[in-house]
């Protein structure tokens, strides 16, 4: 038992320690996992059991000024990460068939770092969706596919900071960053009650385009010799992008592609304005 607990605390160490960049070890909530999976647990706990119950016998909370204020601080956040993430190395410097992190401790290095810790606290901030979603009543909003999407991208923006904060994985965040200022801004408009539903499908095309580019993104690395980054992040990217298309792809038919055939059924059972439609689904005969 205690060579057991002792290879534990060692593989333990190699993980966290040995293979973490030391740049970041001091970074907030950086430095050991367990900080950030209580985060999510409790998250988890609050969105799927606390949550509900607390609002069961409550009103939903009016919520419109808060959240404009929520999506603004949004939009400028992440507008401000996607300007620096071109300003800093995509726009002119970085290669996107494999860019090699910068191991240094450089200025510009340095700052990368710090941006993608920033990276890290935007997707903390995101949870707030969920909540939000709670405090309204609108639990039918939090659906797998949300939590996945949000828990994912948090882990995986924490392994960033700690492992690999630099090169290759930063365009992920160029095109994350890009997208939710779209979405956000979309979010904002809306909750001033400015009419803007044919965004919504744009969006998740946009969303759906966005995961194939990192798809092919991390897969190109198999086949660069001597990329300078490492091959293992594809490992876990090309799967979790692929996985992440098909859960948005079944969203996106299930809502633009077969709630829209079903409501041109609907018009077209109209004949002489009569329905045939019976209230069960089906369809009188005629």
């Amino acid at each position: 038992m205690t060579a057991i607990l002792k290879e534990s605390i060692a593989w333990y160490k190699y993980i966290n320690e040995d293979l973490a960049d030391p740049r970041t070890k001091d970074y907030f909530l950086i430095g050991s996992p367990w900080p950030g999976l209580t985060l999510i647990g409790l998250y988890l706990y609050f969105i799927c059991n606390l949550g509900p119950k607390l609002m069961e016998k409550r009103k939903p909370f009016e919520l419109n000024r808060v959240l404009q204020v929520y999506n603004v601080v949004q939009i400028l956040l992440n507008g401000y990460l996607f300007y620096k993430a071109l300003t800093e190395g995509w726009l002119r410097e970085f290669n996107v068939f494999c860019e090699p992190i910068n191991y240094s401790n450089s200025p510009k290095a340095l700052r990368i770092t710090r941006l993608i810790w920033l990276y890290f606290v935007i997707k903390l901030l995101d949870l707030m969706d969920t909540i939000f979603f709670i405090l309204r009543k609108k639990q039918s909003q939090v659906t797998f596919l949300h939590l996945y999407h949000h828990v994912g991208i948090l882990m995986g923006a924490w392994g960033a900071v700690k492992y690999l904060p630099g090169g290759h994985v930063t365009f992920l965040g160029l095109l994350n960053t890009f997208v939710h200022t779209i979405m956000y801004t979309h979010y904002l408009l809306t909750s001033m009650k400015i009419k803007t539903s044919v965004w919504k499908k744009y969006i998740t095309q946009l969303q759906l385009v966005q995961f194939f580019i990192l798809t092919l993104h991390y897969l190109q690395l198999a086949w660069v010799e001597d990329c300078g980054f490492p091959l293992w992040p594809a490992y876990i990217m090309v799967p979790q992008n692929l996985f992440m298309i098909v859960l948005f792809g079944d969203f996106y038919y299930k809502t633009y592609i077969k709630e829209k055939s079903n409501n041109t059924t609907k018009t077209e059972t109209k004949i002489n304005g009569i329905s045939t439609e019976m209230p069960n689904g089906k369809l009188k005969e005629q």
